[in-house]
């Protein structure tokens, strides 16, 4: 399992659409990702999970995954996270 604090550096925070594009990136993945927010601790690949983050920008939040491709799934969502 991997793990990595992210820090959301999207313009709008996670609204609407960049929470569908975020959960479409980790369904392409085969390992389990969650996203850990305070308390609350979501499967990244349930669009209905992510929404009630409510993520803003400037959010500090943990990634988690675990499979064969955890390492390239954590990359690519920071990456995505940071506005890149």
């Amino acid at each position: 399992m991997t793990k990595k604090s992210m820090k959301i550096d999207l313009p709008g925070g996670l609204e609407a659409r960049s929470t569908a594009e975020l959960v479409q990136l980790a369904v392409k993945y085969d390992s389990r990702i969650y996203i850990e927010s305070g308390t609350k601790k979501v499967n990244a690949k349930s669009i209905m999970g992510m929404m009630s983050l409510e993520l803003e920008r400037g959010a500090e939040i943990n990634v988690y995954a675990d499979g064969d491709d955890e390492t390239q799934a954590i990359e690519e969502m920071d990456q995505f996270l940071l506005g890149a």
